[in-house]
């Protein structure tokens, strides 16, 4: 490994870090008003979601997306787990229990 590669790559880790690490650093010096803390406790979710749709859905140019069949089959036991139990580590256990079932048996 050259140099060059080596700056590289550390480059690159830094400024991965710092848009991570940086607004910690700067909200931790004052208190944000309530609305901008309401706002930011909905960003997981929309994360989640955009993640979650975005695997559900085949996209296809010029067409309507295609569903993904087993994952859609998947999904709803797992919300059903997940409305019940309100668990992250049951909800993901959940989910890759029944994927695994639905590829075991169905595809």
């Amino acid at each position: 490994m050259t140099i060059y590669s080596l700056l590289i790559i550390l480059g690159c880790g830094l400024v991965t870090w710092l848009p991570r690490v940086v607004p910690f650093m700067l909200v931790r010096k004052f208190q944000l008003p309530n609305v901008v803390i309401r706002f930011l406790s909905y960003v997981p979710l929309c994360i989640l979601t955009a993640l979650f749709v975005q695997n559900l859905f085949v996209a296809k140019e010029g067409q309507f997306p295609d569903f993904h069949v087993e994952y859609c089959l998947a999904t709803i036991p797992t919300v059903i787990v997940a409305v019940i139990t309100k668990n992250l580590m049951c909800i993901v256990v959940a989910g890759m229990c029944f994927m695994a079932l639905i590829r075991y048996f169905i595809v």
